[in-house]
């Protein structure tokens, strides 16, 4: 399971020629020059790529802990007409797959003049549009007493309230396991922004590992290699930050 991390890493240290020309992993010396080069090798900077990366992603995983605790807060605590059928409705949306909807979402972001913007990568996540996130986060309100809910209805808290000050804050597991699935899926996410973004200056990151191919000359493999280790470092720090949060989230969410 290591071993291709590990030879990603070493081959982002060889030369373009060694990399498929060389059984070894080791290399046979070390070209540091590749994270500088790749860094400045395309004709933006990659530190371009990273901010756009990190706006989008900051942006939302916001979102997705902001809409979808409040959805999954409706479904499991609150009672109103049709609840079952719209979280079956919700249910559903899981069984979808993403590249069914893309014709359609595509005409109706170019038709709000949003393609070529953040917009279409950021806006649906404050709108609850993740079906996984509102499951496993209903889950896990499930196992929260609902005679704290009473304790603070009679202390004079209302339905805002008693989310707010009782059931987000025992909710930081569930939450934290929410958050490190939405950063690595947009961080490594590659159709989306492709589709929507045509501005070079617009790129994320995988869209920026895409430019080290090309198609009519020689390919910098060694460098996109380089770049590609140091996209994975914002991931690594982040599950390694939150590591006991994310199993306590999926232990006790029944997601396991």
């Amino acid at each position: 399971m290591l071993y291709p991390l590990l030879w990603l890493t070493a081959s982002s240290f060889k030369p373009d020629n060694e990399i498929f020309g060389s059984l070894s992993l080791w290399p046979s010396r070390f070209l540091w020059s590749n994270y500088v080069d790749g860094w400045h090798a395309l004709p933006v900077s990659f530190t371009v790529f990273y901010r756009n990366s990190i706006i989008v992603t900051t942006l939302s995983v916001i979102g997705n802990l902001l809409s979808c605790s409040f959805a999954a807060y409706a479904f499991a605590r609150l009672q109103f007409t049709g609840r079952s059928f719209f979280f079956a409705l919700m249910m559903m949306t899981m069984m979808i797959p993403y590249h069914v909807v893309i014709i359609p979402q595509y005409v109706l972001f170019l038709n709000l003049g949003w393609v070529d913007t953040y917009l279409p990568l950021i806006v649906p996540k404050f709108l609850a549009a993740d079906g996984f996130f509102i499951f496993l986060m209903v889950q896990f309100f499930h196992q929260i007493p609902r005679e704290l809910d009473e304790a603070a209805m009679i202390d004079g808290c209302s339905t805002f309230k008693i989310f707010w000050a009782v059931i987000l804050p025992l909710s930081l597991p569930a939450m934290a396991t929410a958050a490190i699935f939405s950063f690595i899926w947009v961080w490594e996410d590659f159709l989306a922004p492709l589709i929507y973004l045509n501005d070079i200056e617009s790129y994320t990151v995988p869209l920026g590992l895409r430019l080290f191919i090309d198609q009519e000359g020689q390919s910098s493999f060694g460098q996109m290699f380089a770049m590609s280790v140091l996209s994975l470092v914002p991931v690594v720090i982040f599950f390694v930050a939150f590591q006991k949060l994310i199993i306590r989230g999926i232990a006790t969410s029944g997601m396991k």
